[in-house]
């Protein structure tokens, strides 16, 4: 199974509302809280292309933010990029 990794900030409705999906597949991830740390935030910005959070990577890949997420999961194809 592919990693999930979320960079998140805090009191962010969607960041909360990604996670909760993920524990409800019961599908663990790991977090890095930006929140106050300009350094990371702008590395994840070089990285992206975009400020906002969250940005859910599965493996390697950027899959976007929470409405992506959803998406992905209304189209039957969230599983088979955790499981590729």
């Amino acid at each position: 199974m592919n990693k999930v990794l979320i960079y998140t900030k805090e009191y962010c409705p969607y960041c909360v509302k990604a996670k909760r999906l993920f524990d409800q597949k019961k599908i663990q991830y790991s977090e890095i809280n930006i929140e106050g740390k300009p350094d990371e935030a702008q590395a994840l910005f070089a990285k992206t292309g975009f400020r906002t959070v969250p940005q859910i990577f599965i493996g390697e890949t950027c899959i976007g933010g929470c409405d992506q997420l959803y998406e992905l999961e209304a189209e039957g194809k969230l599983d088979q990029l955790l499981n590729a």
